[in-house]
């Protein structure tokens, strides 16, 4: 399709405030196996994403493929069950297209989650890790979303990101795990483009240059919502273990990552239904 222009982004706003009578500031995209968070939003709108003009589907089972918005812990906020990859065959300017609707709609703060690999040898499956920082391997090697002209109403031709996740957001999350006595890992997040998993000798090629975890999704949406002001928390269920040796008997799954999403779900409710009500 042509590229997306800000007359496509607001027609989806559009509709979105046509459909809902919610208008929230706080976002929420939820990845792989973690839709059932969105159960608990109240005095609910449910959008599917085929209803929303230019909105990219998602082709992934464990992704929904609704915008839900509604009331979630004292807040007013949208949610995203599922998301579009470039695996799928997007582009990159089309996986973040919602975040550029977001931002048309007034959302300030985007809270995304994914699940993810562990690439530290410290981390287990089932555990929980906060967002520091990120390494954009397919935008380093030319699939960033803001390749292309600068629509200057979103934000500057060359963003700085330094702080792609926001350092306050970060204290609030640590402060809040260590109250509800929750492991947070703290890490980088390397996003690759999939949609096969990694072999061995990328695994150890990832944990070399400074990766903790990682997935395929996250930093093409982070980068957008820093270029449009949005403040960003990023957290990594940990879903599996990543394989550094050829001769292990050892595979990755989809529906391991499916799986371990449920358990990890309730803890990772548990940690955001806290953090929400001290958001500003």
């Amino acid at each position: 399709m042509p590229r997306l222009t800000l007359e496509h982004y607001r027609a989806a706003a559009k509709k979105i405030q046509t459909l809902s009578y919610h208008r929230p500031t706080i976002a929420l995209v939820l990845g792989s196996g973690l839709n059932n968070l969105a159960d608990a939003v109240t005095n609910a709108t449910v959008i599917p994403y085929k209803d929303i003009p230019h909105w990219p589907a998602s082709t992934v089972h464990g992704h929904s493929g609704r915008l839900i918005l509604g009331q979630l812990h004292g807040q007013t906020v949208l949610v995203m069950q599922g998301r579009a990859h470039l695996y799928e065959g997007y582009t990159p300017n089309e996986i973040t297209f919602p975040i550029r609707v977001m931002y048309q709609i007034g959302i300030k703060t985007l809270l995304l989650t994914n699940a993810a690999g562990g690439v530290n040898t410290n981390y287990n499956a089932g555990d929980l890790m906060l967002i520091k920082d990120h390494i954009n391997l397919p935008g380093m090697s030319g699939q960033n979303p803001l390749i292309g002209p600068n629509e200057d109403e979103f934000g500057p031709r060359f963003p700085d990101m330094t702080q792609a996740y926001d350092r306050d957001l970060r204290h609030l999350a640590r402060q809040t795990a260590q109250q509800e006595q929750l492991t947070l890992h703290e890490g980088v997040y390397a996003c690759v483009s999939g949609p096969s998993f990694e072999t061995p000798t990328e695994i150890k090629f990832l944990r070399t240059i400074g990766a903790d975890a990682v997935g395929m999704s996250t930093a093409p949406s982070v980068i957008v919502a820093r270029h449009c002001g949005l403040r960003v928390l990023g957290i990594s269920a940990i879903t599996n273990a990543t394989i550094d040796d050829p001769d292990s008997d050892l595979e990755t799954s989809h529906e391991e990552v499916l799986e371990i999403g449920k358990q990890i779900t309730p803890r990772l409710t548990r940690l955001l239904q806290n953090i929400l009500p001290q958001l500003d």
